[in-house]
């Protein structure tokens, strides 16, 4: 099993305790705040199920019917995501509506309060887990999946003040007001989930920081040549797509030519691990004196 299939299981597991944690805290409590805190946390176990899905479809290779791999197949994971964050939100907000016409008192709020509070340390290391090994190995999925456990984690925080409050004020009307704003900050977060995915989706290029490192390393190792031009960039999950023509002298032969364009691949694949480069080779006469210069 890879270390992304690992976490991806990983995560299904740590969903299911949280979210069996969180439904005690409400089963104990009655609270409809610590219902929506459930409720959003039955929503990460199945986007957590999702996520492995789509992790297990990215790795695999190209065949024929996808000669450019199936690595997109994480960005509709995010979506997939996305769009049960949205519809959590709406059913929370049914709770919430439910609890503003007949608001009432907690029954055992502190021991539902610090079961639900240890739900939430468990989501804080996950989450971070999650992030960061979303982001070192490139995984679109996994990230999405711990931007919503971020979420989830404050909104925990904010639904534990408000029970709180309501518990030392009196005012049973702040728990269903609590679950209102849970639900307001979990559809803002489906919202950043699904416009990211999107841009991945839409073929949107590699960051500008990296696409600068690209350039110099182009204009670095493409000694030999005249410039390069028409550098073109793209992402799909963890895979990265560059492709750009290198103009060589007329008298060139295709081996020198080659040897300048096997340089440059392997200096990009140093910057962007697996990256898939396309090179166009065009004489002199091709030249637009507008690219890249070379050093």
């Amino acid at each position: 099993m890879s270390p992304l299939m690992k976490i991806a299981t990983g995560s299904i597991v740590v969903g299911i305790v949280v979210l069996a944690l969180k439904t005690l805290a409400w089963w104990m409590t009655g609270s409809i705040a610590l219902l929506s805190d459930a409720l959003e946390s039955m929503v990460n176990v199945a986007t957590a199920i999702a996520a492995l899905i789509a992790i297990r479809l990215a790795s695999r290779p190209a065949d024929a019917n996808h000669p450019y791999g199936h690595h997109k197949a994480e960005l509709f994971s995010a979506i997939l995501e996305g769009v049960m964050i949205i519809i959590a939100a709406l059913l929370i907000m049914r709770e919430a509506y439910h609890g503003f016409l007949a608001p009432r008192m907690l029954d055992a709020p502190l021991e539902g309060l610090l079961v639900n509070g240890l739900a939430s340390v468990i989501n804080a290391f996950w989450c971070w887990m999650l992030i960061t090994q979303g982001r070192k190995r490139r995984s679109p999925a996994l990230v999405a999946d711990g931007r919503h456990l971020f979420t989830d984690v404050i909104s925990s925080v904010g639904v534990t003040f408000g029970v709180l409050v309501a518990i030392l004020s009196g005012w049973a009307i702040l728990d269903p007001l609590m679950a209102v704003i849970v639900a307001i900050n979990i559809l803002w977060s489906g919202w950043r989930v699904m416009r990211e995915s999107l841009s991945g989706l839409l073929d949107e290029a590699i960051p500008d920081v990296t696409l600068a490192q690209v350039r110099e390393t182009i204009s670095r190792e493409a000694e030999g040549a005249v410039e390069a031009h028409d550098l073109r960039t793209r992402h799909a999950g963890q895979a990265s797509f560059i492709e750009f023509h290198l103009i060589v002298p007329g008298e060139m032969t295709v081996n020198a030519a080659h040897d300048i364009c096997d340089r440059i691949e392997a200096a990009l694949k140093e910057i962007l691990e697996g990256c898939v480069v396309t090179i166009h080779v065009e004489p002199e006469r091709k030249a637009k004196r507008s690219g890249i210069v070379v050093l």
